[in-house]
């Protein structure tokens, strides 16, 4: 199946609401030091499109009943591969005429490209932005977009009249953690709502983010590795460092009239649906 139930095992501390979950590619080009999916996905960085995609895809979408469809949650719907491929924008041609709901979660400013298609069904677009600091930007995600064209791209959006959220999705001490400046600029905007999370440890991102920010790492080690706690598979922040992170940018989020969500932290902190897929237009 390509279209899947989002989060089957039910973590106690996911609050997402139902929804189904759909990934064109199987793994990412984008090279993200902290992503999580490369623990578990064989050959993460080898980007490819799934098997028989747009057949398998129809046959499945023909079922749709006004589902909520996330796309995507285990690689980015717009890899590099896509900007040849095109094969994210077919999807979408085909989910556009079924009976759903969509939620589109991307780094990349390539999803403006799609605004045709997306002006003309009920969706909200989740733009992941980790920092201001185009420079920062490049160095945690190194295939991705800079957080500039990102911005542009959210900007776009918005002005076509497209719900459009932000992710400030992980937040990572003293490296990003000061996010005054963000905020206020993706406010500016118009974005509607902003989720976020703390950086989770896995071994191979650990790996990754150490080699490339090695005295940023000195720094979390302990904080993670004598002072954290073990959740699921990953190695969490301590749990009062969490909530300090998640309250101050809530508080950032309100005092620009934005809705605020974090992400799998286990906090009662949320204003609204956290994915923010509260902001989708229904009757479009």
């Amino acid at each position: 199946m390509l279209l899947t139930v989002f989060d089957p095992w039910k973590s106690r501390l996911c609050t997402c609401p139902e929804k189904l979950t759909f990934n064109p590619y199987t793994g990412c080009d984008h090279h993200c030091l902290y992503c999580y999916a490369s623990s578990y996905i064989p050959r993460f960085h080898d980007c490819r499109p799934k098997k028989h995609l747009l057949s398998r895809l129809k046959r499945e979408a023909a079922r749709l009943d006004g589902e909520l469809v996330s796309i995507s949650n285990s690689s980015d719907p717009y890899p590099r591969l896509e900007q040849k491929l095109g094969l994210t924008r077919e999807c979408l041609q085909v989910l556009a005429e079924s009976r759903c709901r969509l939620q589109i979660v991307t780094k990349s400013d390539l999803v403006v490209r799609d605004i045709d298609i997306l002006r003309n069904v009920p969706c909200v677009v989740s733009v992941t932005v980790l920092t201001a600091d185009d420079g920062l930007s490049g160095k945690l995600e190194p295939g991705a977009p800079v957080s500039s064209r990102r911005l542009e791209a959210i900007e776009a959006l918005v002005e076509a009249g497209i719900p459009t959220t932000v992710r400030i999705d992980p937040i990572i001490p003293f490296l990003n953690d000061d996010l005054a400046e963000l905020v206020e600029k993706v406010a500016d905007l118009g974005v509607l709502h902003v989720t976020s999370s703390s950086y989770k440890v896995k071994p191979d991102n650990w790996r990754r983010f150490s080699a490339a920010f090695p005295e940023v790492a000195e720094k979390l080690k302990p904080l993670y590795f004598s002072g954290g706690e073990r959740i699921g598979r990953s190695t969490y922040l301590p749990e009062n460092i969490r909530f300090g992170l998640m309250k101050n940018l809530k508080a950032l989020a309100e005092e620009h009239n934005l809705k605020f969500g974090c992400c799998r932290e286990g906090f009662s902190l949320n204003s609204a649906v956290c994915d923010g897929s509260w902001a989708i237009q229904r009757n479009k």
